[in-house]
């Protein structure tokens, strides 16, 4: 459940649509939170929020479930981190997301596959789409993998402030499906994740989803 050190994403919605930022608890009681100055996800700057600013905030815990909650900025505490002060409602009302509900982004991502317990030959491939929760990867032709089995997937993921992230991430294999150009596609999904690792995942999808808008 939630508990200090826990990253949380904050939702900000307004006429221009949805602004989100980073930010990481350092105290907290039954009826708030005492959070660092929030980061913007899509640039990286330290920001100020307004007392009486409405928040929708989310985290993910460490066994990889996720949790959202409605909250407000109520004020703000100067001490050795100058930190702001949000309402909390208690672990009873936090609302559960279900994994599916994590951000899916169409991306290729290098990723190198490797077995554990079923032997077959390693191999390394891109993802077609990826998120928090899992990812699905190409598959050629030579290319063998066991459905239902846990395989091992090192990926490596580029981030817009130049940093390079290498994952290794047990992922159990959920199916995979032929292709019309004769190559195949497995669906993954990744177990025992931790919550760096995830956040390190929701932030890549969030930053590949703001590319593809100034794109489009």
């Amino acid at each position: 459940m939630l508990k200090t050190g826990v990253v949380l994403t904050l939702q900000i919605h307004n006429d221009e649509g949805v602004n989100k930022y980073r930010c990481k608890v350092q105290e907290m009681n039954e009826k708030e939170i005492y959070v660092d100055y929030p980061v913007q996800m899509n640039n990286g700057k330290t920001t100020y929020i307004l007392n009486g600013t409405e928040l929708n905030v989310t985290f993910v815990t460490e066994d990889g479930q996720a949790y959202s909650f409605e909250s407000e900025v109520i004020g703000r505490i100067k001490q050795i981190i100058p930190m702001i002060q949000l309402s909390y409602p208690g672990h009873s009302n936090l609302f559960k997301i279900q994994r599916r509900e994590y951000l899916r982004v169409d991306s290729n991502v290098d990723v190198a596959v490797h077995p554990i317990s079923v032997d077959f030959k390693p191999f390394t491939t891109v993802t077609h789409d990826i998120s928090a929760g899992g990812c699905s990867i190409y598959l050629q032709p030579n290319m063998e993998i066991p459905e239902l089995k846990t395989i091992v997937t090192n990926l490596v993921f580029h981030l817009n402030n130049g940093d390079i992230h290498y994952l290794k991430l047990k992922s159990k294999v959920i199916r995979v499906v032929d292709q019309q150009n004769g190559s195949k596609r497995a669906s993954l999904q990744f177990d025992f994740i931790t919550e760096n690792e995830k956040q390190i995942i929701i932030k890549y999808c969030f930053e590949q989803q703001l590319l593809l808008r100034k794109t489009q």
